[in-house]
């Protein structure tokens, strides 16, 4: 491992380079978080608190408007992709260069070289962002420090490909179970199936329509999907029992009472024995009718998009504060073992940040 102190005044590319060097793997951050913790006390224009092993870094300027930059430290497991290579195309390669060591450098840089912001900062570096949500490092300082991300407008650094997208969707996942009776196979007529009595759930999947709902001129696109199936015993028994598992990802307008309501109406009469929330998040609205979202949207450039899938500005979403994910990684290129990013993509999200923040 190279623990080498942050070097805060190399350009955001390299910094990044240095991150991926570090590995970070979830539950291993404490190295990377003393680092980034060492660079940031080093800057005089911060106050710097730590919860565990998430850094908090905030300026104290007295502008009338405060914006939180956050970004997860771990990576998911490293499959033979670290140290960081980087091509003569310049394609910076290795595990975290899209999700989100390429962002949290971009953080760094901004940290390191604004001083004088026209909004003030919030920095939150935090850990075990990939991974079960209780271990969640923004979730655990929300609930321990809500106080330390007060702000007005929030950007979280997950990778975007450049462009903002507004909100997150909410995700919900149910255990759909159906009985039945076992018996020989060779004499089936004595018990009853419980797979064939998953049918029913199967063919109200299959003819379901998803809503494509606008929201601040955003269209997300729901969807309710069976990922995953199990049951039967053996080759020659009769199962008496199944479960598909369904996983629904709806638009950041229902709550969670909404959707939880609707999953359950959808199958309603589908035979279920047993309906089981597994897991449930609550999506987070774009806020891009907010000031500051608008102004950043035009600092940054492009069109705003929908965020298809589930990120921590639904922890901001919940604490009343808008936010919108923008970060110089391909979401598409996350946690792939083949995982890289556009050194151009991460300079351009620094001056661009740069920009918004000092226009």
């Amino acid at each position: 491992m190279d623990v080498r102190p942050l070097d805060l005044t190399s350009d955001a590319a390299q910094l990044t380079a240095r991150l991926v060097d570090f590995p970070s793997e979830s539950g291993t951050e404490e190295p990377l978080a003393d680092a980034v913790e060492a660079a940031l006390r080093a800057l005089p224009h911060l106050a710097v608190d730590r919860y565990g092993n998430t850094v908090v870094a905030r300026t104290r300027l007295g502008r009338s408007e405060r914006v939180i930059l956050a970004g997860h430290l771990d990576t998911v497991p490293i499959a033979e992709n670290v140290p960081s290579r980087l091509d003569d195309d310049g394609i910076l390669w290795g595990c975290g260069t899209c999700d989100m060591k390429s962002g949290v450098a971009v953080q760094l840089r901004i940290a390191a070289t604004v001083p004088a912001p026209n909004r003030d900062l919030t920095f939150v570096f935090y850990d075990n962002e990939e991974v079960e949500a209780h271990l969640n490092g923004l979730g655990r300082l929300a609930a321990a420090h809500p106080d330390w991300l007060a702000g007005d407008f929030a950007v979280l650094l997950e990778p975007s490909d450049g462009q903002a997208e507004g909100g997150c969707q909410g995700t919900l996942r149910v255990l759909l179970r159906t009985t039945g009776e076992r018996a020989h196979s060779a004499r089936s007529w004595l018990g009853s199936n419980a797979i064939h009595g998953a049918a029913p759930i199967l063919r109200r999947l299959a003819s379901y329509e998803p809503r494509r709902p606008v929201i601040d001129g955003l269209e997300y696109r729901e969807g309710l999907n069976a990922v995953r199936i199990e049951g039967g015993v053996a080759g020659n028994v009769i199962p008496d029992a199944c479960t598909v598992t369904v996983n629904f990802r709806y638009a950041p307008d229902r709550t969670e009472e909404d959707a939880l309501a609707h999953v359950r109406k959808v199958f309603a009469d589908c035979g279920v024995a047993e309906f089981v929330v597994d897991d449930h998040a609550p999506g987070a609205l774009p806020g891009l009718d907010h000031p500051a979202a608008a102004a950043f949207v035009a600092a940054v450039g492009g069109d705003p998009r929908p965020k298809f899938g589930w990120t921590d500005v639904a922890r901001f979403s919940a604490l009343g504060v808008p936010a919108v994910n923008y970060g110089p990684g391909d979401p598409q290129l996350a946690h792939k073992r083949d995982e890289h990013v556009d050194t151009a993509r991460i300079l351009a999200a620094e001056e661009r940040l740069r920009a918004w923040l000092t226009s």
